[in-house]
C-alpha cells in the first residue's frame, strides 16, 4: 500500500508563475523608433530634429504614459458655487491633465507653428502626433487656442490684444480674469441642441451694447449643447443678429473683473475624450466682441474649424500608431502554437495591415503639414475635409483589431487599447461627422473648382503604378461630371486612398507605397476587413519598419 501524498509548504505556496506575459510598452523613443515618421521628416528636407527625438522620448517613458492614465481615471469635476455661494463655473482636474496641458504648452503645440520659420507646421504636427499618442483629451484645448490665431487675425485689434497671451509658452489653469494672466487657452461653443452641425438654425441671440477700445460689443443670450474645454479663458462663440449668424470672442471674466455670465449647466458624461471637460452652456447676458463681419460667422469661424480638422487627422493618425505599436509589441513577446505570434501567419496579415494603414495616415497628414508651410490653401481646402473623412472613419476599426491581436488583456482597463477604442471614434464625430465632411468636398468642389483639380495635381500619378493611375483617372472623370450626394461617400473615399498612397510614394519606400496600393486600389484588393493583404506583400518587412522598439 502506498503512502500517502504529503506535500511540502513550498509545493502549495509555488502556484502562481507569471510565464509568457509580454511587458509594458514604455520606456521606448516613440519618435526616432517610428520608422515612417523618421523618413516623412527626412523625405520633407527636415531630418528628426533634435528636440522632436527629446519629445519623443519624454512621450515613450512611464512618466509620460502614467500621466495619461491617471488624466483618464480620474474625471474632471465640475463646482458651480464656492462654499460662499458665489457663482464660479469651476472644473478641477488631476494634477496629470495640468501636467499634460503645461508640457503642451511648453513645447508649442498650441502656437509653433504660427510663430514662423522653417517646416514650422510639419514640427508642431510631428510633435502633437506624439504627444496625442499619451493623451487625446488634453489635446481638445490645445487645438482651439491654436486654431483661435487665424480666426482672430479678422480683427486687427483683438488679434493685438489677445495673441500674445495665447501665444505664450506657459499654462496657467486658474480661474482669474485674463488680465491677470500671462498665458491663456481658448475655447469654441458652436452646436446648439435644435441644430447639431446645422450652426444656422442657432437660436442664441446677440444684443448690440456700444462700442470700447476693442470694437464693437454685444450681450449674448443663449444655450450651447457642446461647449469644449469650458474651463478656458477665451471662447468663439456663434450668434445671431439682425444679419444672420455672426462670430464672437467672448471672456470667461468680464474687463472690469466680474464674471461673465457663461454658466455651465453641466458635464458631458462622455465615452471618449474623458481627460477633457465638455459641457452644456447658458448665456445669460455674456459680453462679448464682434469678430468679423456681421452675419458672416460661419465664414469667420471656418478658418478655426479647418484648423482643428486637421488635428482630428493628426490626433487619429497618432492613436493608429499607438495601437499598431501595443498590437506588434504584444505579438513579438507572446508564444503560442510553437512561435511568438508576429510569426504566425495568420497574424502577421493582421498586424502588416494595421501598419500599412497607420503609416498611410501618417504620410496624408504630414504632407498637409507641409502644404500649410507652403501655405497652399487652394489644395487644403479640399484636401483637409478628404483626409479628416478618411483617416478618422478608419481608426475605429483599427483600435478594434489591435486589441483583438492582444486579446483578453488588450480589454482590459488598466491597458492602454480601451482607451484607445473609447477615444477611436470621437474624431470621426467631432468638428463635423463624415457627412459634414463630405458636404463640404462637395461644395469646395462647386464653389472652387480650382480645388479639384489642385488635389489631381498635388497626387501626380507619374509614379507608374497601375492601379493609382487607373484610380485616379476614373476620379478625375467622376469630378468633371460631378458627384451626386449619394456617391459622395465612395468618391471623398476615393479621393482619400489616392492621396494616401501618393503621399506614400513620396515619403516611404516604394515597397510601402505599391503594397498600400496593392492592398486597397488593385483588383486583388480583398475587401476591409484588416488582415486580408494579397499574398505577394512582404508582411514580415512591414511589421519589421512597424516595430516600436
Amino acid at each position: 500500500m502506498s503512502k500517502p501524498f504529503q506535500p511540502s509548504n513550498a509545493f502549495w505556496a509555488e502556484t502562481h508563475q507569471v510565464e509568457n506575459q509580454p511587458l509594458a510598452l514604455c520606456n521606448y523613443p516613440m519618435a526616432s523608433g517610428d520608422s515612417a515618421l523618421v523618413e516623412i521628416l527626412a523625405r520633407s528636407d527636415h531630418p528628426m530634429p533634435v528636440d522632436i527625438a527629446r519629445f519623443g522620448d519624454w512621450c515613450g517613458n512611464e512618466h509620460a504614459q502614467q500621466l495619461g492614465h491617471d488624466a483618464n481615471r480620474h474625471k474632471p469635476e465640475f463646482f458651480s458655487h464656492d462654499r460662499r455661494g458665489e457663482r464660479i463655473d469651476e472644473i478641477r482636474f488631476h494634477p496629470a491633465y495640468h501636467e499634460l496641458m503645461a508640457t503642451a504648452c511648453r513645447e508649442g503645440l498650441h502656437s509653433h507653428h504660427w510663430q514662423g520659420g522653417a517646416h514650422a507646421h510639419l514640427s508642431r504636427a510631428a510633435k502633437y502626433y506624439l504627444m496625442a499618442q499619451v493623451d487625446a483629451g488634453h489635446g481638445c484645448p490645445i487645438t482651439m487656442t491654436a486654431a483661435a490665431i487665424p480666426a482672430l487675425r479678422h480683427d486687427e485689434k483683438l488679434y493685438q490684444h489677445f495673441s500674445g497671451k495665447i501665444l505664450h509658452h506657459s499654462y496657467d489653469p486658474s480661474n482669474i480674469p485674463d488680465s491677470k494672466k500671462a498665458s491663456v487657452t481658448v475655447g469654441m461653443a458652436m452646436t446648439e441642441k435644435q441644430g447639431g452641425s446645422d450652426v444656422r438654425s442657432n437660436s442664441t441671440l446677440a444684443h448690440y451694447d456700444g462700442r470700447d477700445e476693442l470694437g464693437e460689443r454685444y450681450l449674448l443670450s443663449g444655450h450651447k449643447y457642446f461647449v469644449s474645454a469650458p474651463m478656458c479663458d477665451l471662447f468663439l462663440v456663434l450668434a445671431q443678429t439682425e444679419a444672420g449668424p455672426t462670430c464672437f470672442v467672448v471672456p470667461r471674466w468680464r474687463p472690469d473683473g466680474s464674471k461673465n455670465p457663461l454658466q455651465i449647466q453641466r458635464l458631458k458624461n462622455k465615452m471618449g475624450n474623458v481627460s477633457n471637460a465638455s459641457s452644456e452652456t447658458e448665456l445669460r447676458g455674456a459680453m462679448g466682441w464682434r469678430l468679423g463681419e456681421e452675419g458672416r460667422g460661419v465664414a469667420t469661424i471656418i478658418d478655426m474649424v479647418a484648423a482643428t480638422r486637421f488635428d482630428c487627422m493628426l490626433g487619429s493618425s497618432a492613436g493608429m500608431r499607438q495601437a499598431t505599436a501595443q498590437a506588434i509589441h504584444h505579438c513579438q513577446q507572446r508564444h503560442a502554437f510553437g512561435a511568438t505570434l508576429d510569426r504566425q501567419p495568420i497574424m502577421t496579415g493582421v498586424l502588416a495591415d494595421l501598419a500599412l494603414e497607420s503609416e498611410a495616415a501618417l504620410a496624408f497628414s504630414l504632407h498637409l503639414a507641409n502644404a500649410f508651410d507652403r501655405g497652399d490653401t487652394t489644395l487644403l481646402r479640399l484636401a483637409t475635409a478628404v483626409g479628416k473623412y478618411w483617416i478618422c472613419k478608419r481608426t475605429p476599426n483599427h483600435a478594434y483589431e489591435a486589441m483583438e491581436c492582444i486579446g483578453g488583456s488588450g480589454a482590459m482597463e488598466d491597458h492602454i487599447m480601451p482607451r484607445l477604442f473609447r477615444e477611436a471614434p470621437i474624431n470621426a464625430i467631432w468638428e463635423g461627422s463624415g457627412n459634414v465632411q463630405c458636404l463640404d468636398v462637395l461644395r469646395a468642389l462647386h464653389t472652387h473648382p480650382e480645388s479639384g483639380q489642385a488635389l489631381l495635381k498635388d497626387i501626380d500619378n507619374s509614379h507608374h503604378n497601375a492601379s493609382l493611375n487607373r484610380a485616379v483617372d476614373r476620379l478625375a472623370t467622376q469630378i468633371q461630371r460631378g458627384i451626386p450626394p449619394q456617391q459622395a461617400r465612395f468618391w471623398v473615399g476615393q479621393m482619400a486612398l489616392c492621396c494616401q498612397a501618393s503621399a506614400l510614394y513620396r515619403y516611404s519606400p516604394a515597397w510601402v507605397a505599391e503594397a498600400f496600393c496593392s492592398a486597397r486600389l488593385s483588383q486583388h484588393a480583398e475587401g476591409w476587413v484588416y488582415g486580408a493583404l494579397p499574398n505577394h506583400i512582404d508582411r514580415a518587412a512591414l511589421i519589421h519598419r512597424a516595430s516600436p522598439t
